[in-house]
């Protein structure tokens, strides 16, 4: 559980390094949002038969990069729509 955690907050922090600009996001977003992404990328691996949805692989670490990226887009998105508003 704590190895999940801290892949969670690696795979969110990088996924905020590669996405450009400064994102106005919390470590407890960069967190779940990390930790959203290294499901989404176990699961898309174990689908592809690279590995167990808990495995540490190549392609379910690269796949979790790239969802928590889209990830943190998202949640980018919202919170500067919800600055915005007021």
């Amino acid at each position: 559980m704590i190895g999940f955690i801290v892949a969670g907050l690696a795979i969110g922090a990088l996924a905020r390094l590669i996405k450009p600009g400064k994102q106005n996001l919390s470590l407890l977003v960069t967190l779940l949002l990390g930790l959203a992404g290294s499901v989404i990328g176990g699961v898309i691996a174990n689908l592809l038969g690279t590995g167990d949805i808990f495995e540490l692989n190549v392609v379910g670490f690269i796949v979790a990069v790239v969802a928590a990226v889209l990830l943190v887009g998202v949640a980018e998105g919202l919170s500067g729509r919800r600055n915005s508003v007021r």
